[in-house]
Protein backbone atom coordinates (compact mmCIF):
# COMPACT_ATOMS: atom_id res chain seq x y z
CA UNK A 1 0.00 0.00 0.00
CA UNK A 2 1.48 3.34 -0.99
CA UNK A 3 1.28 6.42 1.18
CA UNK A 4 0.24 9.55 -0.66
CA UNK A 5 0.56 13.23 0.13
CA UNK A 6 -2.60 15.24 -0.49
CA UNK A 7 -2.86 19.01 -0.19
CA UNK A 8 -6.22 20.67 0.33
CA UNK A 9 -7.16 24.33 0.57
CA UNK A 10 -8.51 25.45 3.95
CA UNK A 11 -10.07 28.89 4.32
CA UNK A 12 -11.07 30.65 7.51
CA UNK A 13 -8.06 29.94 9.74
CA UNK A 14 -6.99 33.10 11.56
CA UNK A 15 -4.73 31.89 14.39
CA UNK A 16 -2.62 29.05 15.72
CA UNK A 17 -5.62 27.60 17.50
CA UNK A 18 -7.42 27.35 14.14
CA UNK A 19 -4.45 25.50 12.68
CA UNK A 20 -4.48 23.10 15.64
CA UNK A 21 -8.21 22.48 15.28
CA UNK A 22 -7.81 21.58 11.60
CA UNK A 23 -4.74 19.44 12.32
CA UNK A 24 -6.52 17.52 15.09
CA UNK A 25 -9.55 16.92 12.86
CA UNK A 26 -7.39 15.60 10.03
CA UNK A 27 -5.34 13.36 12.31
CA UNK A 28 -8.58 11.65 13.33
CA UNK A 29 -9.23 10.50 9.75
CA UNK A 30 -8.49 6.80 9.34
CA UNK A 31 -5.29 6.24 7.38
CA UNK A 32 -3.76 9.68 8.03
CA UNK A 33 -0.19 9.51 9.34
CA UNK A 34 1.04 13.13 9.30
CA UNK A 35 -0.53 16.56 8.84
CA UNK A 36 1.02 19.97 8.14
CA UNK A 37 -1.41 22.90 8.37
CA UNK A 38 -0.36 26.43 7.33
CA UNK A 39 -2.83 29.28 7.72
CA UNK A 40 -0.60 31.71 5.77
CA UNK A 41 -0.93 29.55 2.64
CA UNK A 42 -4.47 28.39 3.53
CA UNK A 43 -3.43 24.79 3.04
CA UNK A 44 -3.18 21.45 4.76
CA UNK A 45 -0.86 18.74 3.49
CA UNK A 46 -1.80 15.27 4.65
CA UNK A 47 0.21 12.07 4.29
CA UNK A 48 -1.46 8.73 4.53
CA UNK A 49 -3.77 6.31 2.84
CA UNK A 50 -6.96 8.37 2.49
CA UNK A 51 -8.86 10.36 -0.10
CA UNK A 52 -9.27 14.10 -0.52
CA UNK A 53 -13.07 14.01 -0.22
CA UNK A 54 -12.93 12.61 3.31
CA UNK A 55 -10.34 15.22 4.29
CA UNK A 56 -12.50 18.06 2.97
CA UNK A 57 -15.55 16.71 4.82
CA UNK A 58 -13.71 16.55 8.16
CA UNK A 59 -12.35 20.09 7.79
CA UNK A 60 -15.81 21.42 6.89
CA UNK A 61 -17.28 19.58 9.89
CA UNK A 62 -14.69 21.42 12.03
CA UNK A 63 -16.12 24.75 10.80
CA UNK A 64 -13.79 25.75 7.97
CA UNK A 65 -14.17 25.98 4.20
CA UNK A 66 -12.14 23.38 2.35
CA UNK A 67 -11.59 22.15 -1.18
CA UNK A 68 -9.39 19.56 -2.84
Amino acid sequence: MSIMATTITVEGMSCGSCEQTVEDALLNVEGVTTVNVDRSTESATVEGNTNADSLVTVVEDAGYSASA
